[in-house]
């Protein structure tokens, strides 16, 4: 073959490769950094995720960088924590991120697709038809953390969000990941006896995924989170709303055949795990003030037994008196956990930066 043949030949496949390359993958865009509702460093930038089921969808990254000694050198582990929130939720919990910051680890968080800051017009909120599909949404704040150089990261997931980082750490073992922190995962329903009724729900979600599935009118939750009512804490109320709304049968199938795939040794997560959960559940529709001592979303007994069979290596802490969200609990009881958490991280990692020594602590039952 001439030297010209071969030339064209090396151009004609460099070029069908970049054509293939473009036409099979999509290109998430992100947008420049810009200063984030929270303020006080945080920055916020959208990533362009395609189209779902739905149409054009985003997610986007949140982020609080620790400012770091002018010594460090390009040898030394740079660690951050990715949050992924629950449902009906968005991530707010600044208080939380700068912990992790203080604690020398770069804070990033996710607003998945269809919440909070990626709700875009037209949307149904905090739907989903396969827990997989928020794959690239981690995928794409992963990648931005490995840009800025870090090298570590501790994947922590709330509620749903536990459910979602759990499922995502069972199928994918990505190596930048080297611990998980389940903050209340969602690893089973909590319905009473309407808990039959889930996989005929699942198989009309099959169906008619759109078909709506009332979860009733109770706001006890949110009058235990929030500063106007018996809480603490100010958010967004049309991000994360006072009554939980409708969901599908698409939805509830997502989330069943998420659950299903985390269990009986299924999961195979290799990684060590910390699970969190309150003390005690709470039922009833009117808000009381047991309400903001227990977890009054999911049945901690539930957590327990389901998170136990997640990986070889769960630690499960129970934090006597603790909210659902464990990191929006009272002062007196999300103290001793931070601490808690922080202690955990270095002896399962080399520590970070130095840790503030660990008095009163939650009741530890492994």
């Amino acid at each position: 073959m001439t030297t010209m043949k071969k030339r064209t030949l090396f151009s004609t496949l460099l070029l069908l490769t970049l054509a293939i390359f473009s036409a099979g993958s999509h290109a998430q865009t992100p947008e420049k950094w810009q200063p984030d509702i929270l303020g006080d460093g945080y920055e916020m930038r959208h990533v362009d995720q395609g189209s779902d089921y739905t149409g054009p969808v985003i997610s986007t990254i949140i982020r609080k960088v620790c400012h770091r000694d002018s010594a460090a050198t390009a040898s030394d582990v740079r660690r951050g924590v990715l949050y992924v929130h629950g449902f009906n939720d968005y991530f707010f919990q600044q208080e939380m991120g700068d912990r992790f910051v203080d604690h020398g680890y770069d804070f990033y968080a996710v607003d998945l697709r269809r919440y909070g800051r990626s709700l875009t017009a037209g949307q149904k909120p905090f739907d989903v038809r396969d827990m997989a599909s928020y794959f690239p949404d981690i995928d794409s704040a992963l990648v931005e953390m490995q840009h800025n150089g870090i090298s570590e990261v501790i994947l922590m997931g709330h509620s749903t969000g536990g459910l979602t980082t759990a499922y995502f750490e069972s199928r994918r073992h990505p190596e930048i990941i080297k611990a998980l922190i389940l903050n209340s995962p969602f690893l089973d329903w909590n319905q009473g006896w309407k808990e039959r009724l889930i996989p005929a729900v699942g198989m009309l979600g099959r169906l008619f995924p759109d078909f709506p599935i009332s979860q009733g009118t109770s706001t006890a939750y949110a009058e235990s989170l929030l500063k106007g009512y018996h809480g603490e804490w100010t958010y967004n109320t049309g991000w994360k709303l006072i009554q939980s709304p409708p969901v599908t049968a698409g939805w509830i199938r997502a989330i069943t055949e998420a659950q299903h795939a985390l269990r009986d040794g299924h999961a195979d997560i290799r990684i060590p795990i910390l699970l969190l959960y309150s003390s005690e559940s709470i039922s009833g529709s009117e808000w009381t003030p047991a309400h903001n001592r227990a977890d009054g979303v999911l049945d901690v007994s539930d957590i327990k037994k389901f998170g136990r069979e997640l990986g070889p290596d769960v630690t499960c802490v129970k934090v006597i008196g603790g909210l659902h969200d464990l990191v929006l609990s009272a002062p007196e009881i999300r103290e001793p956990l931070y601490r808690y958490i922080f202690n955990w991280l270095d002896r399962t990692l080399p520590p970070a930066s130095p840790l503030p020594d660990s008095q009163n602590q939650p009741d530890q039952n492994s």
